[in-house]
């Protein structure tokens, strides 16, 4: 069986080396990912720019999006990419900072800088960054209940 690991690089080594002793083998590609904190973690396993694995803090990110399987994290100086699913990494981060407002993007509550209505119960945000995300209809009330409008 291969098995994925999300974990802080403090705990990295040990828990590796734990499940390889008792027979799994770790591996990026894997189906099936072990993370810390019963689902929630505090930070993302991504690949940088040289495709080097590395473990970013969620508090950096500011939203995420995906183009079909290609996932791009943007934080306010990189951009980072995940094998990982949408809908796991909507799972993996904290659903009071985080927040799914299309099919393809998830946004961070404190980069949410301007909500702006738009036609047709749609939303415009400006991020942190500068970055337009458009709120989509189908993501319209969960929107209005996680900012309270």
């Amino acid at each position: 069986m291969k098995i994925r690991i999300s974990v802080s690089d403090e705990k990295y080594v040990s828990v590796k080396e734990y499940l390889s002793d008792h027979g799994i083998e770790i591996s990026d590609d894997a189906e099936f990912m072990i993370t810390e904190s019963a689902g929630r973690s505090s930070f993302v396993s991504v690949k940088d720019e040289k495709k080097d694995r590395v473990n970013l803090a969620a508090e950096e990110i500011v939203y995420i999006e995906s183009y079909g399987k290609d996932i791009e994290i943007h934080t306010m100086t990189d951009i980072y990419h995940s094998q990982d699913r949408m809908y796991e990494l909507e799972t993996l981060l904290d659903p009071k900072e985080f927040l799914r407002v299309s099919k393809s993007v998830i946004v961070s509550r404190k980069h949410v800088k301007k909500i702006r209505p738009s036609l047709s119960m749609k939303y415009i945000l400006t991020m942190s960054d500068g970055t337009l995300v458009d709120v989509t209809r189908s993501y319209y009330s969960d929107f209005r209940r996680f900012f309270g409008i």
